[in-house]
């Protein structure tokens, strides 16, 4: 029965991108209203952290998914895929650019009104390796997103569909997953052999080539706004907390060589938006430095109305950060959410998303450059 309503949802889905635009706004389509439309449009990319539930559609029952509880209560109440207890970056950003929320690519004809799609899928990367076949990859993505430019070309005609896809913005959260999975832990086995062919250097070089190529693409599709969230400081993760310290290491401390190679990552990352912004006729782009923004919550947690920095509210073991928060039989669950910058393992609680949104969203110098998100709106 699972698999006859996924297919029956990519027929329909599928459908309602061959009817008129109709299906995504109930008004005519004009110059006009594409010209009031232009900066209003968000085509969202990447992993776990700005997933809002595509994963729920995927086939395999080894998929990563949250769509259990106690996922989603603090906001939704039911869980709705989010890896969160409530909403995630991009949905506040809509919110802040008086929108509703952005639907995932499977979500999306059910929508009256079209303002963007979110494609991003919990434990993609950017290898087609990285957890292949539990994620949706982001050359997948990639390919989805051909797909809705493919069908705006035919509805709203050649000129205004490029119109659109300029103003658009596009934002990403992506390769966190590339480097977890080369330090997974006990009850998750992990895939060093992947380095087992190459150097760090040369791992490193062929995610973010992989990025590069996806930006690459997008561009000559008509994107010129992008947004782009750099990797978290993955070894201060609960997770990561817990393997350290059961590696003998000090109450509290991080896992040293998981955050080296992000901090290698980032500073490349950074590069390369530079250089694009150089190189690349009407290129603009706004670097958000979520490995500051989230140890800076991890430091100094009451500054920003948190007590609990180091452990996850839902799961078991040190930090909770062992098992499935929700699945595993003992899983602990936290008393006050909103006390925790941190929900489950991995992922930050709906209170911290929200900060890091405004941060992003206003543009505070120390964490994003260079220019806020909103400024691309203009």
């Amino acid at each position: 029965m699972r698999n006859l309503g996924f297919h029956l949802c990519i027929l329909i889905f599928l459908a309602c991108f061959n009817f008129p635009i109709g299906c995504f706004d109930n008004h005519h389509v004009d110059n006009q209203h594409v010209q009031n439309k232009r900066t209003t449009n968000f085509f969202v990319f990447g992993d776990s952290m700005f997933d809002p539930g595509n994963n729920n559609y995927l086939e395999n029952i080894n998929a990563y998914r949250a769509n259990f509880k106690p996922y989603g209560e603090s906001y939704f109440e039911h869980p709705t895929g989010r890896f969160s207890d409530g909403r995630l970056i991009p949905d506040f950003i809509a919110k802040f650019a008086n929108l509703p929320m952005i639907p995932s690519y499977y979500q999306a004809l059910h929508n009256r009104s079209f303002y963007g799609v979110n494609f991003a899928s919990g434990g993609a990367g950017c290898l087609d390796e990285t957890y292949s076949g539990k994620v949706i990859s982001l050359n997948t993505q990639l390919g989805n997103f051909k797909t809705v430019t493919e069908k705006l070309k035919a509805q709203l005609g050649k000129k205004d569909s490029e119109e659109l896809l300029s103003n658009a913005i596009y934002l990403f959260s992506v390769a966190n997953n590339d480097y977890l999975r080369l330090f997974d832990i006990p009850d998750m086995p992990s895939d060093m052999s992947c380095l087992a062919y190459t150097t760090e250097q040369e791992y490193m070089n062929m995610v973010m080539d992989n990025f590069v190529n996806v930006t690459m693409e997008i561009y000559k599709l008509g994107g010129r706004k992008f947004g782009i969230q750099n990797l978290l400081p993955l070894g201060c993760l609960p997770r990561f907390r817990g393997l350290a310290f059961l590696k003998g290491g000090h109450h509290g401390d991080c896992l040293d060589e998981l955050n080296s190679i992000v901090k290698k990552h980032n500073l490349a990352l950074l590069q390369k938006f530079k250089q694009f912004k150089k190189q690349l006729r009407g290129f603009e782009y706004s670097y958000f430095n979520m490995f500051d923004a989230l140890n800076e919550l991890f430091e100094n947690p009451s500054t920003y109305g948190f007590t609990e920095a180091k452990s996850a509210c839902c799961g078991f073991g040190p930090y909770r950060g062992f098992g499935i928060c929700g699945v595993a039989e003992a899983y602990e669950l936290c008393k006050n959410v909103k006390e925790h910058v941190i929900f489950d393992s991995y992922h930050p609680t709906e209170k911290a998303f929200h900060h890091f949104a405004q941060v992003w969203w206003q543009g505070n110098p120390n964490l994003v450059e260079p220019q806020s998100l909103k400024s691309l709106l203009d």
